[in-house]
């Protein structure tokens, strides 16, 4: 029971990764996931004190004050009897109450340890991705997994806490940042572009010199993309316009029009409603509404939506605000929490149960909460 208080966490979040390969995503990744979320409500139940000492803690009062507005919402507007929006209650509920626990009860893991782990098991999903499926440029790659921007996901964090680390790099880290770059480019995931150029500001901040640096790798960016090569950097470029991301942004918001107020319940927060209006010709287009924000609204209505956004953003400004120059272990953390309210407005972040974005970023966000109050 101690261990898995202290880990419980740890097997959560890479239990993201098996849902993200594609022969394990349907197999044995939802008979651990049961299995967690079964273990952790027997934890908690059996452990009353926990929900005193920890859950209750003031640096998880935004994580419990979410939990109570999904269960306000549940009774309120959605149908309690609905096993879905049920299950998202209680997986939102043990999931919070995981990294609760593991920020409080193994704190100084997370701080030292945990980001080399996290880097060793995503090399391990490139090696294997890469043997299995060598042809890196012929396509957006998307390795083992069953899309690229997911294992866009996975690289760009291996990449950014192996560049944010504050240790000197080896000629080994050196390698692997040029590995995992090559690869994030073949994914053609632009989220991922974005996502790298934040992580060179926060390690090496705004200068002249890095505004050069910038422009020319633009430059060169653009020059791959105007060949005639068929790579996935053409693709991200010539494909994949502004405009479908507008036309999926439009969706959102007519549907969010049809149910202002109550939304579509809990059980609807992958930003495509089962019940949404969809036209022929978006059918087999809209996969979602890819934007996390608009995901929260359709998911709650305005009411609880806007007040859960409330929740998470203020909770995001004070930490971000209190180690803004901050240059050691919570450097990674700020950065993870940075990207993902940035980069929610053009990708389906914060809303997920099972996606490793999604996970990571409440932990972080928990992590740096615990961390500044223990400053305090």
């Amino acid at each position: 029971m101690k261990w898995f208080l202290k880990y419980g966490f740890v097997a959560l979040l890479f239990n993201t990764i098996l849902y993200q390969i594609d022969f394990t995503k349907d197999t044995i990744a939802p008979i651990i996931f049961y299995v967690l979320m079964g273990v952790g409500l027997l934890t908690i139940i059996v452990n009353p004190s926990q929900i005193k000492e920890v859950i209750f803690h003031k640096s998880f009062l935004f994580l419990l004050i979410l939990n109570l507005i999904n269960l306000v919402y549940l009774v309120i507007f959605d149908d309690i009897l609905n096993r879905e929006s049920v299950q998202f209650l209680m997986a939102r509920f043990v999931q919070f109450s995981l990294i609760s626990f593991a920020v409080y009860y193994n704190f100084d893991y997370f701080k030292d340890r945990f980001p080399k782990l996290l880097i060793n098991i995503i090399l391990l999903v490139v090696i294997i991705s890469l043997v299995s499926n060598p042809y890196v440029f012929s396509g957006r790659y998307q390795g083992i997994t069953w899309n690229p921007n997911e294992f866009s996901t996975l690289l760009i964090f291996a990449f950014s806490f192996l560049l944010l680390r504050t240790s000197e790099k080896t000629y080994k880290d050196l390698f692997l940042l040029f590995l995992l770059f090559g690869l994030i480019l073949s994914t053609g995931s632009r989220a991922a572009l974005i996502a790298i150029v934040i992580a060179f500001v926060y390690k090496f901040g705004l200068s002249t010199r890095n505004f050069i640096y910038a422009i020319m790798s633009i430059f060169l960016y653009f020059l791959i993309s105007s060949t005639n090569l068929n790579t996935s950097i053409n693709r991200v470029t010539n494909q994949g316009t502004f405009e479908d991301r507008a036309e999926q942004w439009e969706f959102a918001l007519y549907n969010l029009q049809e149910k202002p107020f109550t939304g579509y319940g809990l059980s609807q927060y992958s930003g495509l409603p089962a019940s949404s209006l969809i036209s022929d010709h978006q059918k087999g287009k809209i996969m979602s509404a890819h934007n996390g924000y608009l995901s929260i609204l359709l998911q709650y209505g305005l009411l609880f939506g806007l007040l859960v956004i409330f929740v998470f953003l203020r909770k995001s400004v004070e930490v971000l605000k209190f180690f803004k120059d901050n240059s050691d272990y919570n450097v990674i953390y700020s950065y993870i929490v940075l990207i993902t309210i940035f980069l929610s407005f053009f990708e389906t972040f914060i809303t997920g149960i099972n996606q490793f974005h999604t996970i990571l970023f409440w932990f972080a966000l928990s992590f740096l909460s615990f961390s500044k109050f223990s400053r305090l």
